[in-house]
């Protein structure tokens, strides 16, 4: 009897791999067996090699980038070799089904799916969809909605809000385990500090040139990004990390408030745990300004704060943390309201809909 077969891909952030992280243990419990195709180089490569069972397929492919560089016209190429690898992939698979959960080094897979007569689906976790995705969507079957208002900008009779996907394990940290692995204890509230998967400069600078007056307040751990770590500070208090994984349930689990970028999986996540959150969202000038509305939105909803990265300094930083603290009664009030979705069971109920069809 033949294996079922299915396809992930997603990639260029932390942000396009989580959802796919979060399903595809439940294919492999099934009997399915598992490929993704990623690129060469990008983090999921490094995040998906922790899940045992799933065959990686690296292809070459393009990237947007808001400056002009000699490397945006190549890109077109790297496209075209991407599609013509993730043809043959998908050729030599033959899968049911292809789930997609954006990133550049999507539309090559997603184009090659359409040409194999493979069934595609989409997740926009974001309150407006990337380009990659905008790109991508002519060759999907089927276009899943994390924010219902992203239902406007989707196309009508392939789109379907389904909620956000959570990944059940970040609800069982052990506090006592955060507590040993930090060294931190509860005498102050724990503040946890991320700038995203590649971290920010400009948040890890304004956090450490205000360390005295915030390690009064806080304990802090601090997510730094890849080779942000500052290795010339020795605080009691404060712990820093380049990335985490498997120990962020646990931080979690000892987390009163979060400082954070804005990408819609991590703030659905503090939502559905109950963080209080004050927002940085990256910049018109390195994003396309997704993380500007999810951030909007979450504060008027009154999950979350808001601090726009052109005003983060030492102190705007320090002064809305400590508004953050005092208001963060209210912001559970309002979290307490949250009703957190079976999107995950959603999501896997149309992918298997799809390789039906």
């Amino acid at each position: 009897m033949n294996r079922k077969q299915i396809i992930f891909t997603g990639g260029g952030t932390a942000g396009h791999v989580m959802v796919n992280m979060a399903i595809i243990p439940e294919f492999i419990k099934d009997g399915w067996d598992v490929d993704y195709i990623g690129s060469k180089t990008g983090i999921e490569k490094e995040l998906i090699a922790t899940i045992e069972g799933v065959t990686y397929h690296p292809i070459s492919t393009g990237k947007l980038r808001r400056y002009f560089s000699k490397e945006n016209f190549k890109d077109p190429f790297k496209v075209l070799k991407g599609t013509l690898q993730a043809y043959r992939i998908i050729g030599k698979k033959k899968p049911a089904v292809i789930f997609s959960k954006g990133g550049f080094v999507s539309v090559p897979v997603l184009v090659a799916a359409k040409m194999r007569g493979i069934p595609a689906v989409i997740h926009e976790s974001d309150y407006t969809p990337g380009l990659a995705n905008k790109l991508a969507m002519p060759f999907a079957k089927k276009i899943l909605a994390t924010f219902p208002e992203t239902m406007k900008y989707l196309p009508e009779k392939k789109a379907e809000w389904i909620g956000a996907v959570v990944r059940e394990e970040l609800f069982n940290g052990n506090r006592k385990k955060g507590y040993e692995l930090t060294g931190l204890d509860s005498r102050k509230n724990v503040l946890l500090i991320m700038g995203g998967s590649a971290g920010s400069k400009k948040i890890n600078d304004a956090i450490r040139e205000g360390l005295d007056e915030l390690l009064s307040d806080f304990h802090i751990i601090h997510i730094c990004g890849k080779g942000l770590v500052d290795d010339s500070i020795h605080r009691k208090g404060y712990v820093q990390y380049e990335y985490v994984q498997d120990e962020l349930k646990d931080f979690l689990a000892i987390t009163d408030l979060v400082c954070s970028r804005a990408g819609a999986n991590a703030i659905f996540e503090f939502l559905a745990l109950h963080k209080p959150m004050l927002l940085i969202p990256l910049s018109l000038q390195a994003s396309r300004g997704d993380q500007i509305v999810n951030a909007q939105s979450f504060a008027k909803q009154g999950y979350a704060k808001v601090l726009e990265e052109e005003n983060v300094t030492k102190s705007t930083l320090i002064q809305s943390l400590k508004d953050l603290r005092q208001q963060k009664y209210d912001i559970k009030d309002k979290m307490n309201e949250y009703k957190v979705s079976e999107a995950k069971q959603k999501v896997m109920d149309i992918i298997l809909e799809q390789a039906k069809s």
